[in-house]
């Protein structure tokens, strides 16, 4: 078993210091990381929790998970490992659109990004 775990359905409100005060009572808190929006900055309403070891996960579990938070019931387990999702991210991942509100007309970028006036208009 890892020693990382998922803590879920947090209150918005619900701050790295007050859950490594919590998950302190199961044992030495490793980090604490509440999982924000890169745009508002906003909590997210889940964190992740290391542990020392993994008596204290297991500890940290059987105490923590269905505990109310700030009015919020935990959900506490194992944190799994970041899945693929096949979606890229990168170069060569779906486009989303034209970039920053111009008009590629339909014609992509080929070699240079000659933006506003690369093609046909679609309207």
């Amino acid at each position: 078993m890892e020693t990382k775990l998922y803590v879920g359905n947090l209150s918005y409100n619900t701050t790295e210091d007050g859950l490594r005060t919590l998950f302190a009572q199961a044992g030495t808190v490793v980090a604490v990381d509440v999982i924000k929006d890169r745009m508002t900055g906003s909590s997210k309403g889940f964190a992740f929790v290391e542990m020392s070891n993994q008596a204290e996960a297991e500890n940290a579990i059987r105490m923590f998970n269905g505990y109310s938070l700030d009015s919020r019931d935990l959900k506490v387990n194992v944190a799994r490992p970041k899945e693929e999702t096949g979606r890229g991210g990168g170069f060569g991942g779906p486009r989303r659109g034209g970039g920053g509100g111009y008009d590629r007309g339909g014609q992509g970028n080929r070699g240079n990004d000659r933006r506003g006036g690369g093609g046909q208009s679609r309207y």
